[in-house]
């Protein structure tokens, strides 16, 4: 054999050792790493980056899984984006519970694949006790549910199945007549869903929203009304609990009565705002969800688990089936095994739950609403921090954690404002100290910050807010300035500039 020839390893029982070293070294490295962090991310620009990566020669290989490691190291955990520094504050990624971060390294070295019973045995049945778990919570007093990769398809899968319903009861309109209600703050996913389900674009109707952007009942109703007249059919509506910018929770119980009284599928997509479930405060922000036909949950946002770690519930179990299929060779319609891929879109899929139940038999469910009580506890302070502050306007209110703001002081004009927020926000990234986001709110560009980590406290973002403010403010002299040189040259003006 020839020596120069690297092999690949894999993982088996007389190479545990193997195992127990390669992955220890790559805790070790990254344990180190994560002890060094001081910012979100590096300031290294995009350039380099790329470049590095495009040096990488993959048909060259290093030979050993430790030389493969260190390189990880070396290019990657250097440069990544930490989500558990306090200066990360820009989209909706938490910091980890570490018993779930135990759990995926387990996950990964046994590598369930939780879509037949066969394949994964007691993990199925982890998987469906935790899913048990989360329904009673939810308050379906005999739902099921299924673990997916996030919360855009659990929602695709949700409105999947509203579908099936619409068109399977018996009435069967054609999927050009169908209709799912909404609103303009819903996630992307629910126009991209009906687009991937074969629905015209006019599918989606948007539903008046109040001041906070959220849902009006009387207004869904009319809306539901309007479509029946014109002919169409009504297949969902899909109330948000924790809309991605304002953080607004959708008037849960009156929504609910309008779908009742009209029959239509109502989905929640909590994919933000589920920890309000175990939430020893706040719970009753959702008071209404255990009305719903199906709720999406995603436990990698206010639960603190990795990346994936998401959930489809249903409030009646006959409900998935809608969008069953059977193969023979994987799973017959007359198995006597609890086949997970009966209920499941995806075939292959990891063993996820197995994180959130870790953590749950670490910590239980009442501490990490704990967390995310504290996390909303420090966001209702900087509201009022940026409300009171010469310099920022808040934008909108929250129910959950996301701030939403403008750098604008007296003097500065609505053009003006508007026009820094890309720049703030891309010289904040390329420095990697303080990072946030950007959005559109009502029209205007305005700066985001998303709050998701229980261990940052008030004063720490305070401090960003104060570093984001004098950003600005560099920002805006040197814009000013150099219009003003501009204009002492004959230059022309813009519209903008005038």
């Amino acid at each position: 054999m020839n020596s120069t020839q690297p092999l690949l390893e894999i993982l088996m029982s007389d190479r545990a050792d193997r195992y127990r070293t390669v992955v220890g070294g790559a805790v070790d490295r990254t344990a180190t790493r994560l002890a060094a962090v001081t910012t979100p991310t590096t300031d290294t620009i995009a350039a380099v980056l790329r470049d590095r990566v495009a040096a990488v020669d993959l048909d060259r290989p290093l030979g050993s899984a430790e030389a493969a490691v260190d390189e990880v190291d070396d290019l990657v955990t250097a440069e990544a984006v930490w989500f558990h520094d306090p200066g990360y504050l820009a989209h909706l990624n938490c910091p980890v519970a570490v018993p779930a971060v135990a759990a995926e390294a387990v996950l990964a070295a046994v590598n369930t694949s939780v879509d037949t019973w066969d394949q994964s045995r007691i993990g199925t049945e982890v998987e469906r006790r935790v899913v048990s778990w989360v329904t009673d919570t939810i308050g379906f007093t005999a739902g099921d549910g299924v673990f997916t990769s996030g919360g855009t398809q659990s929602n695709l899968h949700a409105l999947l199945l509203a579908r099936q319903a619409a068109t399977r009861a018996g009435r069967g309109p054609a999927l050009d007549d169908l209709v799912v209600f909404a609103t303009v703050s819903s996630h992307f996913s629910v126009r991209r869903s009906a687009m991937v389900l074969g629905l015209p674009e006019r599918a989606v109707v948007d539903v008046a929203t109040d001041a906070a952007g959220r849902m009006r009942p009387d207004d869904l109703a009319h809306a539901i009304a309007d479509a029946r007249r014109a002919g169409l059919t009504p297949m969902a509506v899909v109330a948000t609990a924790g809309t991605t910018d304002r953080g607004c929770i959708d008037p849960l119980e009156p929504i609910a009565d309008v779908c009742d009284l009209e029959d239509v599928w109502l989905h929640v997509d909590a994919a933000y705002g589920c920890g309000l479930l175990v939430s020893p405060t706040r719970r009753h922000l959702l008071d209404g969800i255990e009305r719903a036909r199906s709720v999406t949950a995603d436990f990698h946002k206010s639960f603190f688990q990795p990346v994936s770690s998401s959930a489809l519930l249903v409030r009646d179990p006959a409900d998935l089936r809608r969008a069953s299929w059977h193969a023979d060779y994987l799973n017959p319609e007359d198995a006597d095994e609890p086949n997970q891929v009966d209920k499941s879109l995806q075939t292959t899929r990891r063993f996820d739950a197995l994180k959130l139940w870790t953590t749950l038999r670490a910590s239980g469910g009442p501490a990490i609403g704990r967390a995310f009580d504290r996390v909303l506890d420090v966001a209702e302070r900087v509201h009022d921090h940026v409300r009171r502050h010469p310099d920022l306007v808040l934008v909108a209110p929250t129910q959950l954690s996301t701030v939403l703001f403008r750098w604008q002081p007296d003097g500065v004009s609505d053009v003006d404002a508007d026009a820094l927020v890309g720049p703030l926000r891309a010289t904040l990234l390329a420095e990697g100290r303080v990072l946030v986001a950007k959005t559109v709110v009502d029209g205007r560009p305005t700066s985001k910050l998303t709050l998701l980590n229980p261990e940052t406290t008030v004063d720490q973002v305070v401090a960003s807010l104060d570093h984001v403010v004098a950003t600005a403010a560099r920002l805006h002299h040197v814009r000013v300035r150099g219009r003003a040189h501009a204009g002492a040259h004959g230059a022309p003006t813009t519209g903008a500039d005038r």
